[in-house]
């Protein structure tokens, strides 16, 4: 399955050279991220209300064209791996067509500030997030 988030990107998002600063399409990962998780019915309020989060172990991202001020850029987030400790997601921005950015996202599982297996503390959301997966 593949979610699709837009982002304009604001002034204050751009440095003195009036490009996206690198550092804001985390945040925009982040909100495609959060996007995605919504539009399955189980965003963060709801794992967050059920005694779970999904903090960050790894990013990586590959910059490929510089966006500016008022620019749209069209992110494609994927789930691309489920375990039962982990999940990880693979992003593609694009703006004008053309491939701006791709990235991946590392993701583990906490409850009550302990890391949990996913498969034992929530087997509804394990059996939805592996039913995502896009098998090969």
């Amino acid at each position: 399955m593949e979610s699709v988030y837009c982002h304009t990107v604001k002034y204050y998002e751009t440095d003195k050279m009036g490009v996206t600063h690198h550092s804001n399409y985390l945040r925009f990962m982040e909100e495609a991220r959060i996007d995605f998780l919504d539009k399955i019915g189980y965003g963060y309020r709801r794992m967050e209300s059920e005694g779970l989060v999904s903090p960050v172990v790894s990013v990586s991202i590959n910059y490929k064209r510089p966006t500016t001020f008022s620019d749209e850029i069209r992110i494609a987030v994927r789930l691309t791996d489920v375990g039962a400790a982990k999940l990880c997601f693979s992003y593609v921005m694009t703006c004008r067509g053309e491939t701006v950015c791709t990235a991946t996202s590392t993701h583990c599982f906490v409850a009550d500030g302990r890391p949990v297996l996913l498969k034992r503390t929530n087997e509804q959301l394990y059996g939805l997030l592996t039913s995502l997966v896009e098998k090969d």
